[in-house]
């Protein structure tokens, strides 16, 4: 049966590995069909909500190489059912990850919800666009009052997707969502204060 993901995954060397650890057969008599070689609506929402995904490529030399690119909520957009596209902002200026796509254009994703300790890995082909060869892709791309200069645009290709078990993801939190976590005890702190100020007064008004 097809599992999408890890047929891709699974090389002679991984299958060698699962049958010494003993787990060969499950996979080899996998059950399941998990082709997820295109987007559902649970994807697309979780994607929208990324603010930061991690970027592996792999040299001509053989080694890999992986980056954490960070944007704007939603920067990483969903152009079809089986697509992805972002803006390319400047960064340090090495252009390693480009060159690699470049070189090879195979690239795994992995999209990261520590806070509801979420992972969404996935395959795909990158191609490197120039802004003037797509102006549609360009404009749907663009982040609006970002500060960071677009350099180019990385469209990818998505070969397979699968969802991660939460085992091992330790919960973080952005500084917005604690934030939001913590307004309804700012807010009750400030009504709590606001009364014993009140009744301050009060007391002093008897005692006087």
């Amino acid at each position: 049966m097809s599992y999408g993901f890890l047929d891709i995954a699974m090389t002679p060397s991984v299958r060698a590995v699962q049958k010494s650890m003993q787990v060969d057969d499950f996979w080899f008599d996998f059950k399941g069909q998990r082709a997820f070689d295109r987007f559902s609506e649970n994807e697309a929402r979780f994607i929208a909500e990324r603010d930061s995904f991690y970027l592996a490529t792999v040299s001509e030399s053989g080694w890999p190489y992986v980056q954490h690119r960070g944007g704007p909520r939603g920067f990483l957009t969903l152009v079809d059912e089986r697509t992805l596209a972002c803006a390319d902002f400047r960064g340090n200026r090495q252009y390693i990850s480009v060159g690699n796509a470049v070189a090879n254009e195979r690239a795994c994703l992995f999209l990261m919800d520590y806070a509801h300790r979420a992972r969404l890995k996935m395959y795909v082909r990158i191609e490197v666009v120039a802004l003037e060869a797509d102006p549609a892709l360009t404009q749907l791309v663009s982040v609006p009052g970002y500060k960071a200069r677009v350099e180019r645009i990385l469209r990818m290709r998505l070969e397979a997707f699968d969802w991660n078990c939460p085992q091992h993801i330790t919960p973080r939190f952005t500084e917005e969502e604690i934030t939001a976590a913590v307004l309804p005890l700012r807010e009750r702190l400030q009504a709590l204060e606001a009364e014993n100020a009140e009744l301050r007064q009060g007391w002093c008004s008897l005692a006087g």
